[in-house]
């Protein structure tokens, strides 16, 4: 029970962050949001691994595991959340949340492709679902074209840029998780892990900071996106370490559905921070929604559906399907 309140809170920071995030790109940069974090986070895993005795246990890691969790880092923390939060600027958090779902599909195909896990009827469904919310999304955006409704809304989505930014974080964030499976030896390894991986991450931020536009960019920003951009910061910390402990008390299969109550979290938290700034139209929620299902079933099995839902018996051989056999 503790492990699902966990998983529900950290749910909520991660949702109420992606807002916070789009209000700060309003005014701020993804490069200045992006450089922000890192430190903060890096800080927030050292101090909390030192007070759980966990710090040492970096010395610990073998080279392999060390490549994999600094990767893991790079891939989750500059390039996936940089392209994340491009497409978040690019075209709010409610239309980029349906494509980058599909993270997960890649995460699926890449455990699939190295460590042997197996597609089954339910992960097909899933799959389906993910895919069809952008498809919704596309054909909404096709109607609205042909009708040329007026909006009161003052958000003009760059679609092209956000499509672009989505998919290319799902690659980041969908990839990452494996790299840490392979770099994580046991449960009580995780803070360490967040901290190798943080400590790789800030280490490209710092050397990306030599280079002077960027550090100008940095420099420019102003006290309002300052707050935004670190409260944000300080937000995403949290989450991470609130799921690193949900991991700790609860199994997978529990704690990936039930993470994906962020979606339902980022768009309450949107209609009071960013109403002007996302797109609210019944045809994106349903976009939404359908792709939030789908990424729930594709952490489920069929066995497990079977149990929750107590389905009837003869569902059960085309639920145990499994690919490969």
């Amino acid at each position: 029970m503790i492990g699902v309140l966990i998983t529900l809170l950290s749910a909520t920071t991660f949702g109420i962050n992606h807002a916070m995030i789009r209000r700060g790109v309003i005014s701020g940069t993804v490069t200045q949001a992006v450089a922000i974090s890192m430190p903060v986070g890096l800080a927030f895993f050292i101090a909390v691994a030192l007070l759980n005795g966990q710090l040492g246990v970096v010395t610990q890691f073998s080279p392999f595991a060390l490549v994999m969790l600094a990767a893991a880092g790079i891939v989750h923390f500059v390039f996936g959340r940089y392209c994340a939060y491009r497409a978040i600027a690019a075209m709010g958090v409610n239309l980029a949340t349906p494509v980058t779902q599909w993270s997960m599909l890649v995460s699926l195909v890449l455990a699939m492709s190295f460590i042997g896990e197996k597609i089954d009827a339910i992960k097909l469904l899933g799959i389906g679902l993910i895919l069809l919310g952008p498809a919704l999304l596309a054909a909404r955006r096709g109607r609205r074209r042909a009708t040329a409704t007026a909006t009161a809304s003052t958000f003009k989505p760059r679609m092209v840029e956000g499509y672009t930014f989505a998919i290319l974080a799902c690659f980041g964030w969908g990839s990452s998780p494996v790299l840490v499976r392979a770099g994580l030896e046991g449960p009580g390894q995780a803070l360490a892990g967040g901290v190798v991986s943080y400590a790789a991450a800030t280490l490209v931020i710092a050397l990306l900071m030599l280079v002077p536009g960027q550090r100008r960019d940095l420099a420019s920003i102003n006290a309002k996106t300052l707050r935004w951009f670190s409260g944000t910061s300080i937000m995403t910390t949290i989450s991470q370490m609130l799921l690193y402990f949900a991991m700790a008390l609860a199994p997978v299969i529990v704690v990936q559905p039930l993470l994906r109550f962020q979606t339902i979290a980022s768009t309450i938290a949107g209609w009071y921070l960013n109403r002007q700034h996302e797109s609210f139209d019944r045809g994106v929620l349903w976009a939404i929604g359908v792709s939030m299902i789908g990424a729930v079933l594709l952490a489920l099995d069929g066995q497990t559906l079977m149990r929750i839902l107590d389905l009837p018996a003869f569902l059960a051989p085309v639920l145990a399907w499994r690919w490969p056999g």
